[in-house]
């Protein structure tokens, strides 16, 4: 280990799956500066994925969970207080997946079902594992929470399909609980509104590759990649941030601002001269 900004500091990560992960860059950065921790994950995610061999690189614990099961999130929560000896000091949530996204149905041909599950697993579950926290006193005083985001909760991006639903609701969540955690326990609740990202879940969005390269184009900075997104997180688990709450963070290379660039102009002309 090589750093010290969370020297000391206990955290949950949930959702590492592999190293394409970007909850698998955060559990690594978190380690490296100096941070304990509980990885968790479903029960599939785990045995499908490389959690395992994350936790023996940081020496974290893992715990499996089912998100959607409030049992699950409580006896992820009590135990991690268990093994961490008391109260924690910081959680990230990252954790999304869309049934229709994955069987590419359509938006405006939505099966409902579907997108309760969507809600569910990408946003719900964040209200229970605050709700969970909040009723167990688990985290202590100026601790931070951070789920991840995407623009889509603010702008409608073609193949993102109910995501975007969910990524709203997610980041209404972090504000709504926000005022409460800190108002009773100085706990703060941000998002993070991060880059499209080349992660597993990532890849099953239809048309994802030519979204990263509009981003890519779009942004004066380029995207900003996985471990460039566990620096911001570690930069909010850490206590040179503690009057940073209910925000919706962008960590885009400035696509949020943008209208249009020079580089997606060019392209732009270029695709209609290859048609003349």
């Amino acid at each position: 280990m090589d750093g010290i900004l969370l020297k000391g500091k206990k955290g949950i990560i949930f959702g590492a799956l592999n190293e394409k992960s970007i909850a698998w860059q955060v559990a690594l950065k978190t380690w490296q500066q100096g941070a304990q921790l509980v990885l968790t994950n479903s029960p599939v995610a785990v045995r499908m994925g490389s959690i395992q061999e994350l936790a023996e690189i940081t020496g974290g614990t893992v715990i499996t969970a089912d998100a959607t099961k409030m049992d699950d999130i409580e006896k992820l929560i009590s135990g991690s207080m268990e093994i961490f000896g008391g109260q924690f000091d910081f959680i990230l949530h990252s954790i999304g997946m869309s049934p229709n996204v994955r069987k590419d149905i359509p938006y405006e041909q939505t099966s409902y079902e579907n997108m309760l599950k969507t809600f569910d697993i990408s946003a719900l579950s964040f209200h229970r594992i605050l709700q969970t926290a909040y009723k167990l006193d688990a985290i202590k005083e100026w601790g931070s929470v951070v789920a991840l985001s995407y623009v889509a909760a603010q702008r409608t991006l073609t193949g993102y399909n109910d995501m975007g639903d969910a990524k709203a609701l997610l980041e209404s969540i972090a504000r709504s609980f926000g005022y409460i955690y800190g108002r009773d326990r100085k706990v703060r609740i941000n998002t993070i509104s991060q880059s499209p990202t080349l992660t597993t879940a990532g890849s099953g969005i239809h048309g994802f590759d030519s979204l990263v390269d509009f981003s890519e184009r779009m942004s004066p900075l380029g995207n900003a990649t996985a471990e460039e997104c566990a620096d911001y997180c570690v930069a909010l688990f850490s206590d040179l941030t503690r009057k940073v709450t209910m925000q919706n963070l962008f960590h885009d290379g400035g696509f949020s601002s943008m209208g249009m660039s020079l580089k997606a102009i060019e392209q732009y002309k270029k695709s209609f001269e290859e048609c003349q």
